[in-house]
């Protein structure tokens, strides 16, 4: 059933040239692309990632206030949860073996591989990142670039992509 899906989805959205940039990154197959567009709608409304990032619930601060702690949810929607890392059940963006989200994943989790805590931060911090490849790509209309290389940037800083 999941190949008919796949296969209806890529003959509806062929000619969507969103549809076309949300497949070149790693791991956003027919269906999560699909719900990308559905859910999200025209990702250009978003003026910046940071909006885009709230719309997904992928802010990531709480407010606080002495003994209060305000609520924290990651999602706006279940759907749109599916298709980003942190929400998909087989995290198949993580165990790609050439895959840049993974490679963030590795070094998030380096200091403690067993850490359950680690891991569920690691895996928020993945999905936030691919919420924001996901606007850069289609908002910029640039195909995804899968192996950006890292290294030092003046004033002494690394760059993270």
């Amino acid at each position: 059933m999941r190949n008919e899906i796949e296969a209806q989805a890529d003959e509806l959205l062929r000619h969507s040239q969103d549809y076309q940039l949300l497949r070149q990154i790693p791991g956003i197959g027919p269906i999560n692309a699909l719900t990308i567009i559905a859910e999200a709608g025209d990702l250009r409304r978003f003026a910046h990632r940071r909006q885009f990032l709230k719309f997904c619930r992928l802010d990531l601060s709480t407010q606080q206030s002495g003994q209060y702690r305000g609520q924290t949810r990651l999602f706006n929607s279940a759907m749109l949860g599916c298709a980003l890392p942190c929400g998909s059940p087989d995290k198949s963006r993580i165990r790609q073996r050439e895959n840049g989200f993974r490679h963030k994943f590795e070094g998030y989790i380096a200091s403690d591989r067993d850490n359950p805590d680690l891991r569920r931060k690691a895996m928020t911090a993945i999905t936030a990142k691919m919420a924001r490849v996901v606007h850069a790509v289609v908002k910029g209309g640039s195909d995804f670039r899968p192996f950006v290389v890292e290294g030092r940037v003046p004033g002494g800083r690394t760059s993270v992509s």
